[in-house]
């Protein structure tokens, strides 16, 4: 009989094995839908993060459960969120980002670092991590972390942790929190997206409402500005009409009407001597008989005494009265507010335009205080112009009528005219403002002083030539009004310091002069300059406020020797520029050697474009080593300029001069491209080429634009360029100077703080900038030698060191010159160093090995 075997298959084990597995990997599969229908809801992101709590408690025990982002530019955690049922202390907020050196040594810490699961209770952890393990938080019985990575790079991590004994977890729980870890990672991330472009289409659209406010606004002042035209048109084309003046006052009326609520408008002139107020037009819902009046204490008064345009409701008129600044006249039905406007001739109001309303509703306000002041100029001027016409009609009859006067009354015309005719040739020569004499009447004093002196051999007079310090900022401050009322007062005080026959004069702007004869040279004229300086240090009053001015001089002493009045105003006028540059608030006296110092920065400004044109400038390298075994890392390129007669001149003895004239920025750019074609060997060996750039460069923006194109066509490696900057480039605009140092870092080149600690940046903001090394100032270095070394001046050094560790950054030892300062340094920890010690700057030739 053949022996039949039998195929019991799988056993009721096996099966119940895949049952669960496929119940498993059902449960598995449900819970990455849900968290991806989370992802593409409209949740909270509260809302949706306690949702991933819940889906990966359905597949593990996760009571205690956190989910933390890592941001690798801060190198910090940010914990979206933390749920522990026995760690209630330690509950950090989604919006605090935990710099992770705070906890350094802990799980979390080794998960970003290690980028690969940790599991165990924590005696298995510390032979799971490479360093000592430092446990935050409550102690757990068995804890299990998994990082969330994205192109090999951790963007986050995932934990559970047990506190409950006899419940640990598994290396199939691992793979699992594992798996739903990349999941839950890109949930975050569409999530991020989906508020983002909500942020964005947000954004977008208060933008394009504030563009079309912005629109609405300009079409709205376009209108109201044609419109003012059209009103002050009208009133111009009124002044030269014939109409009698009540029909010119209701025209007038009818285009203030067009502007604004005019139902209740009226025009007030003061009479000639001022003592009396007429109202020769008044339209009023209440107030019918406008009679003249005394000059009082009404509203239309107080604006005449404060010459400046009146809003006044109840409030601000109870508030004028308590003041006794105005009476209010009794009337049955008093104005609820009140606008009135000034009228000006050429120094003082000489009118009022008010409108007013009885109305509780209507209000005016400060735009229409603006309309009416506009129109005030205008009416003002219309009525000069009227009034000047019947002014000229009346003389005319007047002259008419005097034809056949008296032989005396004509002499008596004539000598009217005469004194006419003395006054404009006063006005001729003197400034309206100050009533000083002028530069053309100076001139002549200065012309007519100079033939005396060539005449009598000797003698001798002064200039003294005063400028106003920081005038502008008076003038910007407080506005021209202000500015005049402190020139005047200058001049009456400079006028104090003189006695006849000196002048002062007033020039021009703030710019006086003041002209001695007759007196001890220089003894008298430094103790007139001695004077106007004390004079000037009383505050000055102006809109009561003291305001402290001072000034500069310049005094030149002429003898027979000067050929023209131009050289004395030059020679004084240097002299100021002079005491200006000094400081202010001084007197210099001119002498030959200021004269051969203004021709020498002449002289050197025309051969630096000379030097240009014949291409005079070359590059210079000074090598950059590594510490202690003295490797040529790097080199910096240093300015030269082979003057044809005065051979190699570094750039102290002339870029200053360029600086002033403007002829640096192409003398940079020069330089670079010499530097950039003669370095490129220099660094083909892996060293780095620093380039020394000035503030001046970071005000244009194409200047990285313009680098790197001078880069391509040079063929050289952007990655071995470093560009050097100062502090000063770092505070003069960090936003857009952040921005042209990323690009140029995108491009490849990196960048070097040059001078530290000389300038004003603070330790604190250094980190902002996309830096690659700092380079201690030489004067530090300097005070690492012999007799001068101290604990403070080594302290210093050991900072900035300490300082570019803890940012990352190469810290570069400049100007080291001697075998002691080197030692020390070494045995501070610095590792680079440049200086004379290792090399002085050379032609790059001098730098290739044979």
């Amino acid at each position: 009989m053949t022996g039949v075997v039998a195929d019991n298959g799988p056993t009721l084990a096996q099966l119940r094995a895949a049952v669960a597995r496929l119940e498993d990997a059902e449960k598995l599969q449900r819970a990455l839908y849900a968290i991806a229908d989370m992802a593409g809801s409209d949740l909270e992101m509260p809302d949706m993060l306690r949702g991933l709590h819940r889906i990966v408690s359905d597949l593990m025990y996760a009571e205690n459960f956190y989910i933390a982002l890592y941001d690798q530019p801060s190198d910090s955690l940010r914990f979206l969120y933390f749920a522990d049922a026995v760690d209630t202390e330690i509950s950090p907020t989604p919006d605090e980002a935990i710099p992770l050196d705070r906890i350094e040594g802990g799980l979390s810490w080794y998960l970003i670092r290690g980028k690969k699961p940790l599991m165990g209770a924590p005696e298995e952890l510390k032979g799971q991590v490479p360093g000592p393990l430092k446990l935050i938080g409550a102690d757990s019985t068995d804890w299990l972390g998994v990082p969330m990575m994205r192109e090999g790079a951790v963007r986050g991590i995932v934990v559970v942790q047990s506190y409950l004994e006899g419940r640990f977890y598994t290396g199939a729980e691992r793979s699992l929190l594992a798996f739903v870890a990349e999941h839950i990672l890109t949930a975050l991330e569409r999530k991020a997206g989906q508020a983002d472009l909500e942020r964005r289409v947000d954004e977008r659209t208060q933008q394009l409402h504030e563009a079309n406010e912005a629109l609405r606004r300009q079409v709205a002042e376009r209108e109201h500005g044609e419109r003012l035209q059209a009103a002050l048109y009208r009133i111009a084309a009124l002044a030269g009409g014939t109409e009698d003046s009540d029909r010119f006052f209701a025209e007038v009326h009818a285009t203030v009407g067009d502007l604004l609520d005019a139902r209740n408008f009226y025009v007030a002139l003061l009479s000639e001597d001022g003592q009396t107020v007429e109202f020769p037009y008044a339209v009023d819902q209440y107030d019918r008989e406008w009679p003249a009046r005394s000059r009082g204490r009404g509203l239309t008064e107080y604006v005449l005494r404060t010459g400046q345009p009146q809003l006044v409701d109840d409030a601000r008129a109870d508030a004028l009265v308590s003041r006794g600044e105005i009476v209010k006249r009794p009337m049955d039905t008093p104005a609820r507010v009140w606008l009135g406007v000034p009228l000006y001739d050429e120094h003082r109001p000489f009118g009022v335009v008010a409108v007013q309303s009885y109305d509780n509703v209507l209000a005016y306000d400060m735009r229409d205080v603006e309309l009416l002041t506009f129109v005030s100029y205008q009416l003002a001027s219309s009525l000069q112009r009227r009034r000047a016409a019947e002014l000229l009609r009346q003389a005319n009859a007047a002259l008419e009528a005097r034809v056949e006067a008296r032989t005396a009354e004509l002499r008596e015309q004539i000598a009217v005219r005469e004194q006419v005719e003395a006054q404009l040739q006063h006005q001729v020569m003197h400034d309206a403002l100050t009533g000083l004499p002028n530069r053309t009447y100076l001139r002549d004093r200065v012309e007519r002083a100079l033939s005396r002196v060539r005449r009598n051999a000797g003698e001798q007079f002064a200039l003294l030539y005063v400028d106003i310090d920081r005038f502008k900022v008076i003038n910007d401050s407080l506005g021209h009004r202000s500015g005049d009322s402190v020139l005047q007062e200058v001049a009456r005080r400079l006028s104090s310091c003189v006695r006849q026959p000196d002048i002062v004069s007033r020039l021009a702007g703030d710019e006086f002069a003041v002209l001695l004869e007759h007196v001890p040279m220089p003894q008298a004229a430094c103790r007139v300059a001695k004077r106007i300086l004390v004079a000037l240090d009383d505050p000055v009053a102006v809109d009561g406020r003291g305001l402290k001015v001072s000034a500069s001089v310049g005094i030149a002493i002429v003898d027979a020797h000067y050929g023209s009045t131009d050289q004395v105003l030059h020679d004084a006028d240097l002299a100021l520029y002079r005491a200006k540059s000094a400081g202010r608030s001084r007197y210099v006296l001119f002498d030959e050697a200021m004269q051969r110092s203004a021709m020498d920065v002449l002289e050197l400004e025309q051969a630096l474009r000379g030097a240009l044109a014949r291409d005079e400038f070359e590059p210079h390298f000074q090598p950059v080593v590594r510490l202690p075994g003295r490797e040529v890392i790097g080199y910096e390129a240093l300015l030269r300029w082979r003057h044809p007669e005065r051979g190699l001149l570094p750039p102290g003895e002339f870029l200053p001069v360029a600086e002033d004239s403007g002829l640096v920025e192409a003398i940079d750019w020069r330089m670079f491209r010499l530097a950039l074609e003669r370095g490129r060997d220099l660094v083909s060996g892996g060293a780095v080429l620093g380039l020394n750039v000035s503030p001046r460069m970071f005000q244009s923006e194409r200047f990285d634009e313009r680098l790197l194109a001078l880069v391509v066509d040079t063929q050289f490696d952007p990655a071995r360029l470093l560009v050097e900057v100062t502090e000063g480039t770092l505070l003069a605009d960090p936003d857009d100077v952040i921005a042209i140092l990323d690009r140029l870092r995108e491009a490849g080149i990196t960048t070097a703080l040059d001078d530290f600690g000389t300038g004003y940046s603070s330790l604190g903001q250094v980190h902002r900038y996309p830096l690659r090394a700092i380079k201690v100032d030489r004067s530090f270095i300097a005070a690492l030698e012999g007799d001068n070394v101290t604990r403070r001046s080594t302290a210093v050094v050991e900072a900035i060191l300490a300082l570019g560790q803890a940012l990352g950054m190469e810290v570069v030892a400049e100007g080291v010159e001697t075998e002691a300062q080197c030692k020390l340094l070494v045995a501070m920890g610095y590792v680079v160093a440049q200086g004379y010690l290792f090399g002085r700057p050379q032609p790059a030739a001098s730098w290739l090995k044979p």
